[in-house]
C-alpha cells in the first residue's frame, strides 16, 4: 500500500469548553486544562478558520456499554466525592480511588472524552471527513470493568467499534510512552483490528507489551509491539517507525486508521523518559496521513502541558497540511511557554539506550511476525448496523429553523483553584495569570426576539421566503457573529477572558471576533 502526495484533507475538530474544567486533584500529573491551553493556541494560531469545529455530544450509558460492562458505568455514574464511603468494595473491585481518582463530574468528564472519539468515527464513516480529532480522547488504559492508568472509559475501543460498523479491518496505532494495554486486550482475539504498540518496556507502567505478545486465536500475529528503552530520539524513533509501519500497512491494509498521540514520549514529559521532540512525534502523524485513508486522531497521555499543548497544535497543523510559525502568538496562557516563548522544543542531552543494533533486532522479530500473517482478513457481508449518532433527519424536522439555541443552557462550574497552581510548567509563585475563566452567558438580543417572534407566523408562510425577510435575516447575522443561520447549534465559544485578551496580538483578536464552531446538528447540546 503505497503512500501518495499530500493533498489538503478536510478535518473536523471535537472539543468542548467544559473539558479543562476537571480536576483530577492536587499533585495529580493528569490535568485535563491541558486541553484547553491547547484549544487556546490553535485558535491563536488562526487553526480554527482550516477546519470545522464541533462540541461533542455526551456519550450515553448505552453508548458506553458497547465495550464496558453495565455494572461499571452505572457505578461510574453513581460515584461522586460525597458519597465515596458507600462504596468501599467496588471502589476496589472497579481500581478506583489511587491513579484513577474519585472527582467532581466524573462521569461528565468520561461522557465528553467519549463523545469526541465516538462522533468522529461516525463522521468518518459518512465519509463527511478525511480526519477526525479529538485531544480529549485517547484514554487507552481503561479496561471492561476496570479503571487503570488515570483512565475510566476507553473512547478508542468504543471509536474502533464504531468504525467497524463499517470497514473490515481497522489498524490501531500508539505512540504514547505507555504500552496500549486496554485496547490491545480488546482485540486480542480478533483479525478485524491490528494493534501496533510503540512503548517503554521494562519496570514501567502498565508492565505489558513484551515483544512476544501478538494476539491469540484468530487474533494471533495482528497484536503488534515494539519494546523500547530510555533515551530514544527523533532519529531513531523515525528509522522503527517508518519501515514497521509499512509493512504492516502492506500485510493488513486496513481502511481507516486510529492514531493514539499521547504526548508523554516527548522529551522533558513529567512522566516520561523518552527524548523526542515535536518534529519527530509529529512525523507519525504525517506518515500515516499519507496513506490518505480515514483517520481518527486522539489526545493521550502529556504530563509536561506546555509541552502538550505545544504538541497538539503543531499535530494538528500537519493534518491540515498548514505550516505554523515557530515564534508562539500571544495566548491566554503565553507565559507557560516562557523562557523562549517557541513552539518546538529541543531534545536534552540523555544518552539513547535503545542502540542501533537493539533496535534492527527487534524489527527483524517483527517483520518475521508479520510474515506469519496469512492473508488479508476479510468479514462476512452483513447488514450495516445503525450508527452510533442516528437521529438526524428526526431532529431537523423537530426543530424550528428560526429557534436559536444559547451556546450553553447552564454554565457550570467544576474547577479548582490548585488546578492552575499546581504545575511545575507555571513557574515560581503559581498562576500569573488569574482572571476568571468562567465564560460570559450570551444574550439574546433584538435580532433573536424578532426571530422567535417570526417562527409562528413562518408556520403558515409559502416555502419561497420573501425577500425583505431575507435583508432581515442578513441583519440579523450581522449583529451575531457568533451564531451560524444553519441547522447546526453553535458549539465551543472561545473561552472569554477579556483582561488576559487586552494585549493580544492581531491573531489573537481575530480569534476572539470569528464565527462559533459548529456542533454535530444532532447532538445535546
Amino acid at each position: 500500500m503505497a503512500t501518495q502526495p499530500h493533498s489538503k484533507k478536510r478535518v473536523c475538530y471535537y472539543y468542548d469548553g467544559d473539558i479543562g474544567n476537571y480536576y483530577y486533584g492536587q499533585g495529580h500529573p493528569m490535568k485535563p486544562h491541558r486541553m484547553r491551553m491547547t484549544h487556546n493556541l490553535l485558535l491563536n494560531y488562526g487553526l480554527y478558520r482550516k477546519m470545522e469545529i464541533y462540541r461533542p455530544h455526551k456519550a450515553t450509558q448505552e453508548e458506553m456499554t458497547k465495550f464496558h460492562s453495565d455494572d461499571y458505568i452505572k457505578f461510574l455514574r453513581s460515584i461522586r466525592p460525597d458519597n465515596m464511603s458507600e462504596y468501599n468494595k467496588q471502589m476496589q473491585r472497579f481500581n478506583v480511588g489511587e491513579d484513577c481518582p474519585v472527582f467532581d463530574g466524573l462521569y461528565e468528564f468520561c461522557q465528553l472524552s467519549t463523545g469526541g472519539s465516538v462522533a468522529g468515527a461516525v463522521k468518518l464513516n459518512k465519509q463527511a471527513t478525511d480526519i477526525a480529532v479529538n485531544w480529549g480522547g485517547g484514554l487507552h488504559h481503561a479496561k471492561k470493568s476496570e479503571a487503570s492508568g488515570f483512565c475510566y472509559v476507553n473512547d478508542i475501543v468504543l471509536a474502533i467499534l464504531e468504525l467497524l460498523k463499517y470497514h473490515q479491518r481497522v489498524l490501531y496505532v500508539d505512540i504514547d510512552i505507555h504500552h496500549g494495554d486496554g485496547v490491545e486486550e480488546a482485540f486480542y482475539t480478533t483479525d478485524r483490528v491490528m494493534t501496533v504498540s510503540f512503548h517503554k518496556y521494562g519496570e514501567y507502567f502498565p508492565g505489558t507489551g513484551d515483544l512476544r505478545d501478538i494476539g491469540a486465536g484468530k487474533g494471533k500475529y495482528y497484536a503488534v509491539n515494539f519494546p523500547l528503552r530510555d533515551g530514544i530520539d527523533d532519529e531513531s524513533y523515525c528509522k522503527i517507525f517508518e519501515p514497521v509501519m509499512t509493512k504492516v500497512m502492506e500485510c493488513y491494509q486496513p481502511s481507516a486508521i486510529v492514531l493514539q498521540c499521547g504526548a508523554d514520549s516527548l522529551s522533558g514529559d513529567r512522566l516520561g523518559c523518552f527524548n523526542l521532540t515535536l518534529k519527530g512525534h509529529g512525523k507519525c502523524v504525517d506518515f500515516l496521513k499519507k496513506y490518505n485513508l480515514p483517520l481518527l486522531l486522539l489526545g493521550g497521555g502529556g504530563y509536561t502541558i506546555r509541552n502538550v499543548a505545544r504538541c497538539w497544535t503543531y499535530e494538528t497543523s500537519i493534518a491540515l497540511g498548514h505550516d505554523v510559525a515557530n515564534e508562539l502568538p500571544y495566548n491566554d496562557y503565553f507565559e507557560y511557554y516562557g523562557p523562549d516563548f517557541k513552539l518546538h522544543i529541543s531534545p536534552s542531552n540523555m544518552a539513547n539506550q535503545n542502540t542501533p543494533e537493539y533496535l534492527d533486532k527487534i524489527c527483524t522479530r517483527l517483520f518475521e511476525n508479520l510474515r506469519m500473517l496469512p492473508h488479508v482478513p476479510g468479514v462476512q457481508m452483513t447488514d450495516i448496523p445503525e450508527d452510533a449518532l442516528n437521529d438526524e433527519e428526526e431532529d431537523e424536522d423537530k426543530e424550528n429553523p428560526d429557534h436559536r439555541i444559547s451556546i450553553r443552557a447552564s454554565d457550570k462550574r467544576i474547577t479548582c483553584e490548585e488546578e492552575f497552581s499546581d504545575s511545575e510548567d507555571e513557574g515560581e509563585g503559581g498562576r500569573r495569570d488569574r482572571v476568571s475563566h468562567k465564560r460570559k452567558r450570551p444574550k439574546m438580543d433584538e435580532g433573536e426576539k424578532k426571530d422567535e417572534e417570526k417562527g409562528e407566523e413562518k408556520k403558515d408562510a409559502v416555502k419561497t421566503e420573501p425577500a425583505e425577510n431575507k435583508e432581515e435575516k442578513e441583519a440579523s447575522k450581522e449583529d451575531k457573529p457568533a451564531e451560524q443561520e444553519t441547522k447546526e447549534i453553535p458549539a465551543v465559544k472561545k473561552e472569554e477572558e477579556s483582561s488576559s485578551k487586552q494585549d493580544s496580538t492581531a491573531d489573537s483578536k481575530e480569534a476572539d471576533q470569528a464565527p462559533d464552531e459548529r456542533t454535530e446538528e444532532k447532538m445535546d447540546v
